[in-house]
């Protein structure tokens, strides 16, 4: 049973999955740190250095059992976490504590495991976009053909499709995946480095043979299976590097944000909701309401992940020539509370998306009050076919359209146009029901759904087909 005197983070206990937050939990970060220090042994043995294999096996056996008391005695000893680790390492092997770290300096293992870290964390959010697009695709699919008001301002505009407005949502994850994408593919690898960069440290144990220098700084890159190296570093990696990828995370937290203020306004409207469970209470005070809940949170969670992408940016400028601890503190809660967002954004989008209910008679009602007005064009072409004057007519629209607008706007009447323009002789040969018959003011709203669910979405998700989940419950 938790402690219930202290603080714990909701975005871990209410929002993020527990992948996401074992990944930033000290037993991945420690444990990777111990496969760094010992594939840097790996690699200086192999380049000539006096490691033996006894060595090599002995800090193999214990990646990852870490005794994390022991740690803490020593960093409250050192005020130096890696060399608290160093020794800790050391005690669990013995015969490798010699070596360990050798050449190597505090940044070697916390940049690189940082990066690893985040890589395989980015990863896990792509495979989450990708079963977040397969969710509104589908329901742009099913609903590609459903007319249904649009609106500009907020204000009644012209007619389109549930499905093409989901599209416009799904749109956005799709860019989103893509930046992942490249952010996976492009994050270096810190390398080893030395203290301020210069690989001095590495040169000497080398005997200044640069050659092997380089092949070291190859070599445990390739182990972890980085294709992309720093081509140079301060005693960090460019911070830069951070910033890039927060705001990859605060991108998806744009998508989320406006597609969940829109789900939020179509609930009002009543034409769209979220899932709502059974025994769901919408309001303590207010037992009849359906708040939407969910979506509510992701707008929250999404604030807060955009405000982060500000940090990683002010790290990056404020760090001092080859570097300054100041970015210590700040990262540590940055990057694994921004990822933690983002994993519990899409937790929840997922489940919203894979049960999102349409009431249809709402949103055909809502055309039916709008319809006449946008139908006065086509109306007015008919009635000229058939043998009216353009200008007269014309006008006759405007009055009986001003008055059908007073009924509704003034005395909260049913829109009575149509019933205006029949009474009126001249519409008496135009067939309103060719006219008024919503499809036909969607344009091509049915086939770009089509067509960007094939040209589109397929492509971008083909290689997730895999790791597509489209169940997610919520923690609370």
């Amino acid at each position: 049973m938790k402690n219930q005197n202290v603080y714990s983070s909701p975005l871990v206990e209410r929002n993020a999955s527990k992948e996401m937050a074992e990944l930033f939990g000290n037993q991945t970060k420690f444990s990777t740190w111990r496969k760094l220090w010992l594939e840097l042994a790996k690699a200086e043995k192999k380049l000539g250095l006096k490691i033996t294999s006894t060595q090599i096996n002995q800090m193999a056996e214990h990646l990852d059992d870490i005794d994390f008391d022991k740690a803490a005695e020593y960093e409250k000893k050192f005020r130096h976490d890696v060399m608290a680790h160093v020794h800790t390492f050391g005690e669990a092997a013995p015969k490798a504590a010699p070596i360990i770290h050798l050449g190597a300096t505090s940044c070697y293992v916390g940049d690189n495991a940082d990066l690893i870290i985040m890589r395989t964390a980015m990863r896990i959010i792509a495979a989450k976009l990708a079963s977040l697009v397969d969710c509104l695709s589908a329901f742009a699919k099913t609903y590609r053909k459903m007319p249904t008001l649009g609106f500009t301002h907020f204000q009644p505009a012209q007619l389109t499709t549930v499905g093409k407005r989901a599209t416009l949502w799904c749109n956005d994850f799709v860019t989103d995946l893509t930046e992942m994408e490249y952010r996976i593919a492009n994050t270096p690898f810190r390398g080893v480095k030395g203290t301020t960069g210069t690989q001095a440290s590495f040169l000497e144990l080398f005997n200044g043979n640069h050659n092997k220098v380089k092949q070291l700084d190859k070599a445990v890159a390739k182990a972890f299976n980085f294709e992309k190296l720093c081509p140079v570093t301060g005693q960090t990696y460019s911070r830069k590097i951070d910033s890039l990828v927060i705001n990859s995370l605060a991108n998806i937290a744009q998508s989320a944000h406006k597609m969940c203020n829109d789900i939020r306004l179509l609930a009002n409207l009543k034409e769209i909701e979220e899932p709502f469970e059974k025994s769901q209470i919408g309001s303590s005070a207010m037992a009849y309401k359906r708040n939407p809940m969910r979506c509510e949170r992701v707008t929250a969670l999404s604030r807060f992940l955009i405000s982060l992408s500000s940090s990683p940016q002010m790290t990056a400028a404020e760090q001092w020539l080859e570097r300054t601890l100041d970015d210590s503190a700040n990262r540590r809660v940055v990057i694994p509370e921004a990822f933690l967002a983002a994993d519990g954004i899409l937790e929840i989008l997922i489940n919203v998306t894979s049960g999102l209910v349409v009431y249809p008679k709402v949103i055909a009602a809502r055309i039916n009050s709008e319809l006449p007005f946008m139908a006065t064009e086509n109306i007015l072409m008919a009635a000229v076919k058939a043998g009216g004057n353009r200008q007269e007519l014309h006008e006759k629209i405007r009055v009986h359209s001003h008055g059908a607008a007073e009924q509704v706007k003034k005395y909260g009447n049913p829109n009575d146009l149509i019933e205006r323009l029949k009474a009126d002789e001249a519409f008496s040969k135009v067939d309103f029901s060719k006219v008024l018959n919503a499809s036909d003011y969607v344009g091509r709203a049915p086939e770009q759904v089509s067509d960007f669910i094939n040209d589109v979405v397929k492509p971008a998700i083909r290689k997730y087909r895999g790791k597509i989940n489209k169940i997610t419950e919520l923690k609370v």
